[in-house]
This record gives C-alpha cells, structure tokens and sequence, in this order.
C-alpha cells in the first residue's frame, strides 16, 4: 500500500490562522489537506508524479476542477484532480456521500419523530453553517416511498391473526388548493405469537362503510384470513363492513366507548352508583354473570325516567359488548377494548400535530407509515407479549 505523504503550504496556512477565526482556520486546514490528499490519489492512479518520465505511467493529468463539500464546520471549495481518460474519481467524495447518507437518514429520523421543518432547518444551519430550504427537508421524506410500501403491502398469509383492533382517525389534506378531512384507517392483528403487528394503514375519504370495506378488501387481498374476533368502536359503517367482508367472524364492541355512550345518556349528576353496577356487568367473573347483572340492571332502571334512555342502550348493545367472555379469561381484559390502538392513534397524533396539513395523500400515507413502522418496534418487544 502506498503511504501517503502530505506537503502543505506552511506559509499560506500561518496568513489563514492570522486573519481567520478558529473555524476559517480549521477550514483553511482542511481544504489544503484534502487538496494534498486528492493530488497523491491522482498521482497512485497514474503511476507517475508531476513532469516524472517513466514507463509504468498509466495517464496523464488533465488540470483540476471545482467541487465544494459541506462538513460540519461549513462549505469547502476544494479543487479535484482530473485526468485525460476521465476514470479517476478521488475516493473522499464516496466516503463522504456515506457519511452525507446518515445525515440524511438523521433528518428523516427528525421529521419522523415529530421535529417541525422549521427546527430542522435550524439544525442543519447549526451543523453545517448551511441553510436548506423547506422544499429540501420535504423532498427528503421522498426516500421513504419505497420502505414504507413494502412495510405496508407485505403479505399477510404468513401468519394467522386470530384478533383483529380496528379504528380510524382523521388528518388534514390539503386537495385543489383546499384543505379537507380524510380519514386514516388502522389494523392491528394479534399474530400466533400473541404479539402485536401493525397490519394495515390507509388514507381514504371521510370514515363510511365503503372506505371500511375498501380497507378490508386490501387487507384480504395481501393474504389475510378471516380473524376469530375483530374489535371495535360501533361506527354503524364498520360494523355493517366487518359483516360482509368477515363471514363467520365476531363483532366485539369496544366495551370503553360503550359505557362512554351509556354515560353520556344518563344525567351528569347524580349517576356515579349507576355507573358503578354498568362496570361490574363488564368486570362479572363469565358471560352468565354479566347477564345476570344486566337483567337486574334493566328491572331496576328500565322504567326510570333519568336512565330509561341509557337502559335502552345497555339492552340494544349488550351482546356484541360481551363476546370477549368467550375468549381464555386472561385475554378478556386485553380483548374488551381498543385502547391499544387508541394509544397508537395518540402517538401518531403527537407527530400529525406538527405536520398540521399534509401536502397530498402520499405524504399522510409516507409519514403515518414511518411513524407506525417506529411504533411497532416498541410493541411487545423482546419476550413480552400482548396476551399471556
């Protein structure tokens, strides 16, 4: 191996550190450095030094041009050596794009982590003495296209997932020079491990039954079987979609929206006891409990003009809020609710308020898939699972 020999200029190098300060210095230094380096590449490449006769010579030199590195003490204007077949290429530009790569990937990390565009300008500006424009730190998040498609269009017939959350929220788009509501659809699947993976995400129009059964369709066409139980709140579009594309699969109805809903019927005073004998219904020991409990519920409130109206809805969804009773007891309480998901849609709220509006679709769908495909790493990790 050749070993490389530096000769710098002393005397231009002492007028740098006299009328410089200590960063000019530093990148005064580093450019004759890299210069030098550049030269002695050039001259292994051709075998031969400047005006040297010699008949291992493989080229001749072909002057220099101009090319500037960002580093993290500023911009360097360097001069790169040429030569006359146009093969050399001096290996610090491939070392650095390596090194440009992280940074670039550093940034997405940023944005993906809820980082406005805004502070991530100010941090590059701080890191490389550079600005970067807003349309450059959103052109970045282009590279995530094909890692996030893949994550969100792998097959699902590899695995059996036997419980199924669903759930949708709603972010802002911007559409035709408007800004309008679209709805972000969410799966999570309960795999044979009893771990949790993010199975589904997609960007559609307001929640209805032909954006679920939209949903459900492309979840079917990667590979997905029909599940024993899926889970959810009662959006009347959602329940009438789970009955067609599911045939044979249960309904459990969310049992923390349902005494929501329950609550919301009663008088906001004066309830707290009523309330207490809804939640021991939900906490009986088996399915007989609970509806005897629920029948003792209905003879005493069914008639009562404060709770006749929550009475009514206790009856008309109390049996798709207690299927999870048919599944082992130390799953029930994983399986009766979706705040689960409900805290994944939260944690992909906390980053949506920083985007506040999207571009377009592409970008919901880029950004909410990177920020799922973060969370999902920290979902039953290791030996911890979501249901024992």
């Amino acid at each position: 191996m050749t070993q490389l020999q530096l000769t710098l200029n002393l005397e231009d190098l002492k007028v740098d550190v006299v009328n410089s300060n200590l960063n000019e210095v530093m990148k005064a230094s580093l450019v004759l450095v890299l210069n030098q380096l550049m030269e002695q590449q050039r001259d292994d490449y051709i075998q031969a030094l400047p005006y040297e006769r010699t008949e291992g010579r493989t080229g001749h030199r072909n002057g220099y041009y101009d090319r500037s590195l960002t580093v993290s003490i500023g911009n360097l204007e360097l001069k790169v050596p040429r030569t006359r077949d146009g093969q050399f290429s001096p290996t610090l530009f491939e070392k650095w794009q390596r090194k440009e790569q992280s940074f670039v990937l550093s940034m997405l990390e940023m944005v993906v982590n809820g980082v406005s565009t805004r502070k991530v300008k100010k941090v590059v500006k701080q890191l490389c003495g550079e600005e970067v424009s807003k349309s450059f730190i959103s052109g970045l998040t282009e590279k995530l296209d094909a890692e996030v498609n893949k994550w969100a269009g792998r097959p699902l017939n590899v695995m059996y997932y036997k419980y199924i959350f669903t759930d949708a929220m709603y972010i802002k788009v911007r559409e035709h020079n408007r800004v309008v509501s679209k709805a972000v659809y969410i799966a999570v699947g309960v795999n044979k491990q009893n771990k949790r993976e993010i199975i589904g995400l997609k960007v559609s129009h307001a929640e209805s039954k032909a954006g679920w059964n939209e949903f459900f369709a492309y979840l079917k066409a990667r590979g997905l079987q029909s599940p024993s139980l899926i889970i959810s709140d009662a959006h009347e579009g959602q329940k009438n979609a789970i009955r067609e594309s599911f045939i044979g699969t249960t309904w459990q109805r969310c049992t923390f929206h349902f005494k929501k809903n329950l609550k919301d019927a009663m008088p906001k005073k004066g309830s707290k006891e009523v309330m207490d004998l809804i939640k021991d219904i939900f906490d009986a020991p088996g399915i007989k409990e609970a509806r005897k409990l629920k029948e003792q519920f209905m003879e005493t409130y069914e008639e009562d003009s404060l709770f006749s109206k929550a009475a009514k809805l206790l009856d008309e969804g109390f049996e798709d809020a207690i299927q999870f009773f048919n599944e082992p007891k130390s799953y029930r309480k994983s399986l009766r609710t979706t705040n689960n998901l409900e805290r994944i849609n939260q944690e992909v709220r906390r980053r949506d308020r920083v985007i506040r509006i999207y571009p377009n679709n592409q970008s919901a769908f880029r950004l909410i898939g990177a920020v799922l495909m973060d969370i999902e790493e920290t979902l039953d990790s290791g030996g911890k699972k979501f249901l024992n």
